[in-house]
């Protein structure tokens, strides 16, 4: 059943399915960030060292790496009903294993969990876009779940410490758990949405059909020019993502601010992000998509040289620059991945499976680069001009990305 075949059979369900994507990546949004908030007291109460709390923040990146390819391959076997609610169910056990960790193998442990669960969320999310919208609206739908994990990123940050910790009597560990708890009932929810007459309909027919093996499929995909350039710029775009967000605090501290007011204008881009993914996404239908591509990653590479400017306006338009690529460049690229003719509904979770894995080995790597470069250099402006350097590295890389998709 292709998704047009499902808007028929129930036109409203669609919204369902995207209300319960949209609440379980609001909680994986929230369950990553909840723990940094908590920092303090969690290194503190478990006489934990810098090192020591560094490598539990850093490990699911890690395990995701190393997950995103076979939960790819178990989503397209399981169905994305099944393999979603069991994402959520490992996130909220994530959760809820923290707030039990008793030393640093246990809470390194209820970290990296997250990094099983987190691939069979990001993965299923647009297996279940690409079932169930077409069109314009699918655009609509990747920008709109994709905000999910926006809200729950900002709900974490900003009220885990200042109302969260409050509520609890400053139990952190009580906080973490009804984390863990929300997200379980956000399991139980996409459960029952996705059990409905027409998802089941769905699951039973795409069951039916021929079944290849997975390590063909894998090989298949790579074969695809288009997937490999695709691939590289999934790379290229959360090295600079993770890179940018993670240090923005302490670049714009090193430009003269305040702690209170690096992390003030720290979060502007991630609200204007928020606009971003509902805006760019919808627009970037197939006739101009290369052209809003060519365009964020055109903003994207202004951003940090604006932003080492560090000044008034063009600190402002800087930021607000890598809020808007920020919040739809991956989705866009997302849509060219899901579009593509060697791609279908059943190859989805394989193809994101790959999509992520590249992402997250440049999620990884950008933090560590721009820190290196400041060890080496005593300062931001190397890593920033790296960073712009790069996003004109993958405007060139969109010239090939054209050309193959003709």
């Amino acid at each position: 059943m292709t998704a047009a075949d499902a808007g028929t059979a129930a036109p409203s369900h669609r919204w369902a399915m995207l209300a319960g994507v949209w609440l379980v990546y609001a909680c994986f949004g929230a369950t990553a960030a909840a723990i940094a908030p908590l920092v303090s007291h969690i290194t503190e109460e478990l006489a934990l060292s810098h090192t020591q709390m560094g490598s539990i923040l850093g490990a699911w990146q890690f395990v995701y790496i190393g997950a995103a390819i076979p939960c790819g391959a178990l989503l397209d076997r399981l169905g994305a009903r099944r393999g979603l609610t069991l994402g959520a169910l490992v996130v909220a056990a994530s959760g809820i294993m923290r707030g039990l960790a008793t030393d640093y193998p246990t809470m390194l442990l209820a970290v990296a969990a997250f990094g099983i669960g987190g691939p069979l969320v990001s993965v299923g999310a647009p297996k279940v876009i690409s079932q169930w919208f077409v069109g314009r609206e699918r655009g609509l739908a990747m920008g709109v779940y994709n905000v999910g994990q926006a809200v729950g990123t900002i709900f974490a940050l900003l009220l885990t410490s200042s109302v969260g910790l409050a509520l609890a009597g400053g139990n952190w560990r009580l906080v973490l758990i009804v984390y863990g708890i929300v997200a379980l009932a956000a399991a139980l929810v996409w459960y029952a949405i996705g059990s409905h007459g027409a998802s089941r309909a769905m699951e039973q027919r795409s069951a039916a059909e021929p079944r290849q093996n997975q390590a063909e499929i894998f090989v298949e995909l790579l074969r695809v020019p288009a997937l490999r350039t695709i691939l590289v710029l999934a790379f290229g775009t959360f090295f600079f993502g993770h890179a940018l967000t993670n240090w923005l605090p302490e670049i714009l501290r090193a430009g003269g601010m305040d702690l209170a007011s690096a992390g003030l204008w720290a979060s502007v881009p991630v609200f204007v992000g928020i606009a971003g993914a509902l805006i760019f996404p919808r627009l970037a239908v197939p006739r101009r998509r290369m052209a809003i591509l060519s365009g964020l990653f055109a903003a994207q590479m202004l951003a940090p040289l604006l932003i080492e400017w560090n000044a008034g306006m063009p600190l402002a338009l800087g930021l607000v620059l890598q809020g808007l690529a920020r919040g739809s460049l991956s989705i866009v690229v997302v849509l060219v991945l899901m579009e593509l003719p060697e791609v279908d509904s059943r190859r989805m979770g394989a193809a994101a499976g790959l999509y992520f894995t590249a992402g997250e080995i440049g999620g990884v790597l950008g933090p560590l680069t721009i820190g290196t470069l400041y060890d080496l250099t005593g300062g931001f402006a190397a890593g920033l001009t790296c960073l712009a350097a790069l996003c004109l590295w993958q405007l060139l890389l969109l010239t090939r990305l054209r050309a193959v998709l003709r």
